[in-house]
């Protein structure tokens, strides 16, 4: 994890990581910032309960290297395995750790739902650098100021479609998650008159 981002963490926060971010070390320096953390993990982290919760959560410590499990200060973390059984492959299981050790403050379900959601953000970047905008398109403006104008149509056209995309969710009565994008954007270009009639 960059320097550059533990020196915005601060108390008060909730950082979430992809499973290619943990490091005992990064953990601890992250740790050190206040912040609290929830992060996922590899299988192959060994993670032995120390002691089940009834949310189906458990604790559980942290060490270094397998090595220094006799003669370091492990760190207590809390474990959330889970599932999502949604149609989506792989359904998991997924592992995630945090900070957050109370779980009547941090319900195990409620931090799975929220590192579920962090994914959004991902999906949005496919949908506008693969789909809307298309893989091998670059923006074709010439001067900064056009290039500015160019990347807000491009936002601007994906927020049209995905207000569509809850419209239509709404009045299925269906998660917007759950509704195609590719599947949006192909209905909104066929419904257009006239494509390329806008300049960029």
């Amino acid at each position: 994890m960059s320097v550059d981002l533990l020196g915005r963490l601060a108390p008060g926060m909730l950082c979430l990581a992809d499973r290619g971010f943990y490091s005992f070390k990064a953990w601890e320096n992250a740790c050190a910032t206040g912040a609290d953390l929830l992060w996922r993990v590899k299988k192959n982290l060994i993670l032995e309960p120390v002691k089940d919760l009834p949310d189906g959560s458990f604790l559980a410590d942290v060490f270094h290297s397998s090595t220094d499990r006799a003669r370091r200060h492990p760190v207590r973390v809390r474990v959330i395995s889970y599932t999502i059984e949604d149609g989506r492959d792989p359904a998991g299981p997924y592992r995630l750790i945090t900070t957050l050790l109370d779980r009547t403050e941090a319900p195990a379900d409620q931090l799975a739902a929220a590192y579920s959601q962090r994914w959004e953000i991902e999906t949005a970047f496919d949908e506008l650098k693969t789909h809307q905008r298309g893989p091998r398109a670059v923006l074709r403006s010439k001067s900064p100021e056009l290039v500015t104008q160019e990347i807000w149509g491009h936002l601007c056209c994906h927020y049209a479609i995905r207000s569509l995309m809850l419209d239509a969710a709404d009045h299925a009565g269906r998660d917007p998650d759950r509704v195609s994008f590719v599947a949006a954007l192909r209905i909104s270009r066929r419904s257009i008159a006239q494509q390329g009639a806008f300049p960029p």
